[in-house]
C-alpha cells in the first residue's frame, strides 16, 4: 500500500481509477486512509479492536478537507485504541435522541394491524396527558416520573384514563426497544413493582328487562330516525358502536338476510344473520336512504354517522334509563345468556375469539346462528310490545 502524507495538493493531485481504487496510508498518522476510486475520493480510519479489523468511513473530499478528516481520525482512532468502535458509539449516541414523539409516530406507521381509530386513541391520550414529554428523549423518562404522573392523572382526570394512558406509553417503550435497541427495562412496569395500578373496576351496566319498554318509547319518540334505528341496530345485534357506524350497504345481503361487518376489534371478518324485526327496518330504511354508501349516513367527513351523544342523551332524559352504547353490547349478551344459548354461539354473536381448545373444532356458519338471533330478537319484542 502506498504511503503518503495526505495533504489537499496530494489528494487533488490523484487521478480516478479507471478501474477498482487505489488505498493510501498517511505517512503521520497510522490508521488514516485515503481511498481514490472510480468516482470519488473517500477518506476513512482502519484499526483493529480485539483481533478484527475494524475500517470505519469519515467521508468524501470536497465536502471534507483533509485537515478536518484528519481531526475527525484522530477523535475515531483515540476510541479504537480503547476497543471503542467510534460507529456503535455514534449508534448509541443518536439512540439517546429518540423521543417520545418519534416512538409514537414510528408505533403508528409501522402497526398496520392496528385501525385508524385506535392510533387515533393512542395519539389523542399520549398528546393530550404526557404533552410535556412528547418532545422529551425516551431513555430521560424515569420510573419516579412514569408513577407521579400516573398518580395526577388519576386524580385529575379518573384512574381508568390514568391507567389506559400508561398501558400505551408501556406499549410505547416495548416498540423503542424493539425498534431502536433502547430501555432495555420498561419503566412502565414499576407500577406492576409498586403495585400502583389502580384496581380495575370493570363496568357491568346494561339495560335490565323492566328497564327496557321505557328506553324503547324513549327511542320511538327520537326525531332523527338514523339515531333510533342505530340505536335499536346495537341493541339487537350487540355491535360495536365503531363497527355499526361504518356498515354499508354493500354489506347487506337481502336475499339471505345477512350482513357484515369487515372491520373488526380483532380482525376477523364477521357475517350474521338479520332477526326479522331489523330485516324488515333495513328494508324500511333502503327505500328512503338506500342512495346513501352508509346504512346510517352522517354529515361529517366520514360519511356515517360516528358520534351518536346527543340522541343517548335524549333517550336518558325522556326515559330515565341511564346508557352507553357498549351498555347496549352488554345487554344483547345478557339477554343471550339468559335464554340459556351455548357460549360458543355468543361468542360467535359479538365476535369473541374462542381460545380453548374444544371451541377450536366447533364451526358456525350463518344459519346456524340465525335461530339464536332470532330468539334475542323475540325476546326483546315480547318485553316491548305494548308499548310500541
Amino acid at each position: 500500500m502506498p504511503i503518503a502524507k495526505i495533504t489537499k495538493s496530494f489528494v487533488d493531485k490523484q487521478s480516478f481509477t479507471d478501474k477498482g481504487s487505489v488505498l493510501y496510508a498517511d505517512q503521520e498518522l497510522p490508521g488514516f486512509y485515503l481511498k481514490v476510486g472510480m468516482r470519488s475520493k473517500t477518506y476513512f480510519v482502519q484499526k483493529d479492536i480485539r483481533g478484527r479489523s475494524i475500517r470505519r468511513t469519515i467521508g468524501r473530499h470536497g465536502p471534507f478537507t483533509p485537515d478536518e478528516a484528519r481531526r475527525i481520525a484522530k477523535d475515531k482512532l483515540y476510541l479504537m485504541a480503547q476497543g471503542i468502535d467510534p460507529a456503535k458509539l455514534e449508534e448509541e449516541e443518536q439512540q439517546k435522541l429518540v423521543t417520545l414523539q418519534m416512538v409514537l409516530n414510528s408505533y403508528c406507521n409501522t402497526r398496520r394491524n392496528l385501525r385508524d381509530s385506535t392510533k387515533n386513541l393512542y395519539r389523542y391520550q399520549l398528546e393530550k396527558y404526557l404533552s410535556d414529554w412528547m418532545g422529551r428523549m425516551v431513555v430521560d423518562i424515569t420510573q419516579e416520573m412514569i408513577v407521579a404522573r400516573h398518580s395526577l392523572i388519576g386524580k385529575e382526570n379518573g384512574e381508568d384514563t390514568a391507567n389506559s394512558v400508561m398501558r400505551v406509553l408501556r406499549a410505547m417503550f416495548n416498540h423503542a426497544h424493539a425498534t431502536y435497541d433502547i430501555c432495555e427495562v420498561n419503566p412502565v412496569t414499576y407500577l406492576s413493582k409498586v403495585k400502583a395500578w389502580f384496581p380495575s373496576r370493570r363496568r357491568k351496566t346494561y339495560i335490565k328487562p323492566h328497564q327496557l319498554p321505557k328506553w324503547w318509547q324513549a327511542v320511538h319518540a327520537l326525531e332523527n330516525d338514523t339515531m333510533r334505528d342505530f340505536l335499536l341496530f346495537l341493541l339487537f345485534t350487540g355491535l360495536r358502536r365503531g363497527e355499526a357506524c361504518a356498515l354499508r350497504w354493500s354489506d347487506i345481503d337481502f336475499n339471505d338476510k345477512t350482513y357484515t361487518i369487515t372491520k373488526t376489534k380483532n380482525g376477523d371478518p364477521l357475517t350474521l344473520p338479520l332477526g326479522e324485526y331489523m330485516f324488515a327496518l333495513f328494508k324500511k330504511r333502503w327505500k328512503r336512504y338506500g342512495n346513501y354508501e352508509y346504512v346510517f349516513p352522517g354529515p361529517g367527513e366520514h360519511g356515517h354517522l360516528v358520534e351518536p351523544k346527543k340522541g343517548i342523551y335524549r333517550v336518558i332524559q325522556n326515559s330515565g334509563v341511564v346508557f352507553s352504547c357498549h351498555d347496549l353490547r352488554r345487554t344483547f349478551i345478557t339477554i343471550a345468556e339468559s335464554l340459556d344459548m351455548s357460549q360458543y354461539a355468543i361468542k360467535r354473536l359479538v365476535n369473541h375469539r374462542v381460545t380453548d381448545v374444544t371451541g377450536g373444532y366447533i364451526i358456525f356458519d350463518v344459519e346456524r346462528l340465525r335461530d339464536p338471533v332470532q330468539r334475542i330478537e323475540d325476546f326483546i319484542v315480547e318485553k316491548v310490545r305494548n308499548n310500541v
